[in-house]
């Protein structure tokens, strides 16, 4: 299995959890933390939270052996500037997290590098996961929001700002709901866990006990409910048309999802399928391979770890 020198310490930073680790050689997570995300509160609220992870985390053994620190964060960044804009943290706006990360006691002297948590799971995934027989593959996470990664020609390819891949804001309903980037119509506007559980609501669906998540809507799904059902296959659907566009202009071999809505395994993975051979049609976009992540919820936490080491050795 190919490793890197260890540990590194790393930060995922999404729209819901905040989780931080020490990450070894092969990608085991050594000592891990994770705070719920305050997405709707002010730019130190959530920078309080990551720091509270990155505190409890400077105190587990193997801190003092920590050679880098790799943040992977929902996206947009921008790494030739160290800043973040998640959508779905509309506090972090230009946010310098490098900057502020850099200055914390524990962290002075060390590497700080910033990847889009697309780019982070594909690092993950190609290095240690579902990607590694590829050299062409976008890698995915569809949780909160809709990301994503690429690794061409074998090597990441992210981009002058590190957001390449970045398929969760492909246009893919010209009369869809307008989306906090901007535009509308996204794959992140139908796809993510939010959207799943926001149409079947909309549709009629109502829970049976107070949990109006994509994890309920999933579990009615699985019950037959009809709704649900339509919620998934849309998500599937739109998902499907975004991998299709991307393979049309870079030739992909594979897709790999995670998230924590790819948990839910067929119920997304089987229609997605079914949908690429509708909008990959053409025959270098045809026939993309579609695995489930291998990593799991802390593919984050692994490829932060692994872009920082893919840092040290360039």
């Amino acid at each position: 299995m190919d490793t890197y020198a260890a540990p590194l310490a790393a930060i995922d930073i999404g729209g819901t959890k905040i989780a931080a680790a020490l990450v070894d050689g092969d990608g085991t997570l050594l000592a891990r933390t994770q705070r719920p995300t305050p997405a709707a509160l002010d730019e130190d609220s959530v920078l309080g939270a990551v720091v509270d992870a990155l505190d409890e985390l400077a105190a587990a053994p193997g801190w003092s052996e920590v050679r880098a620190l790799g943040v992977g964060s929902a996206g947009p960044v921008d790494i030739s500037r160290g800043t973040v804009s998640p959508v779905n943290i509309p506090g972090w706006r230009g946010f310098p997290i490098v900057d502020r990360l850099s200055g914390h006691p524990a962290v002075k002297g060390l590497p700080v590098v910033l990847a889009g948590d697309g780019i982070a799971i594909a690092a993950a995934e190609h290095r240690f996961g579902a990607a590694r027989p590829y050299d062409n593959v976008l890698c995915m996470v569809v949780s909160t929001g809709v990301g994503g990664g690429l690794v061409l020609n074998g090597e990441l390819h992210t981009g002058t700002t590190g957001n390449a891949g970045h398929i969760g804001h492909i246009t893919v309903d010209l009369d869809g709901d307008p989306c906090p980037c901007g535009s509308r119509g996204c794959v992140e506007q139908l796809a993510s866990g939010t959207a799943i559980a926001r149409y079947a609501l909309r549709s009629g669906w109502r829970p049976a006990a107070e949990d109006a998540s994509a994890v309920a809507v999933a579990a009615a799904a699985r019950a037959g409910d009809p709704i649900a059902l339509a919620a998934y296959h849309r998500a599937a659907r739109a998902l499907a048309a975004g991998i299709a566009a991307t393979a049309t202009l870079v030739e992909l071999d594979a897709v790999v999802i995670g998230g924590g809505v790819a948990q839910v395994g067929a119920l997304l993975l089987d229609p997605l399928r079914d949908h690429l051979r509708t909008y990959a049609a053409l025959p270098f976009a045809a026939g993309i391979a579609v695995h489930r992540a291998e990593l799991g919820t802390d593919a984050g936490l692994v490829g932060a770890a692994a872009v920082a080491a893919h840092a040290l050795s360039h």
